[in-house]
């Protein structure tokens, strides 16, 4: 999973600058994706990679609740609704993409981990 955390915190950064060097769109994307990349490196470590993986599942949550608006903005503007600056607004729907997929991915395995417990338990 620290994998997928520092790829989904690269793609955050360069969503980020992208969007703020195409729009001038807040750099937002890139705190998270910062923070995602600390949390991969904190993973490194055996005994802090439960609690960073939960840390950056909260901050993925977070970043998603935060910009689903913009998803809502991209559909709106595909139905001829006028939008102030679409590359922000892409900018923001791919935050909520990234960080969505992310949390997805992040419960799948936290479920498979405790089955494995469970399972190991059990012998």
């Amino acid at each position: 999973m620290a994998k997928i955390t520092l790829g989904c915190g690269i793609a955050l950064i360069l969503v980020g600058v992208i969007g703020y060097a195409a729009a001038g769109a807040p750099l937002i994307p890139a705190a998270i994706g910062f923070l995602f990349l600390s949390f991969a490196i904190m993973a490194r470590n055996e005994q802090l990679r439960t609690h960073a993986m939960h840390a950056a599942a909260v901050v993925g949550l977070l970043g998603f609740l935060g910009s689903m608006g913009g998803i809502w903005q991209v559909f709106n503007a595909m139905g001829d609704g006028a939008v102030d600056n679409p590359e922000a607004v892409i900018a923001r729907a791919l935050t909520a993409l990234i960080c969505l997929t992310f949390v997805l991915l992040a419960v799948k395995s936290f479920a498979a981990a405790r089955l494995l417990k469970k399972d190991e338990q059990a012998r």
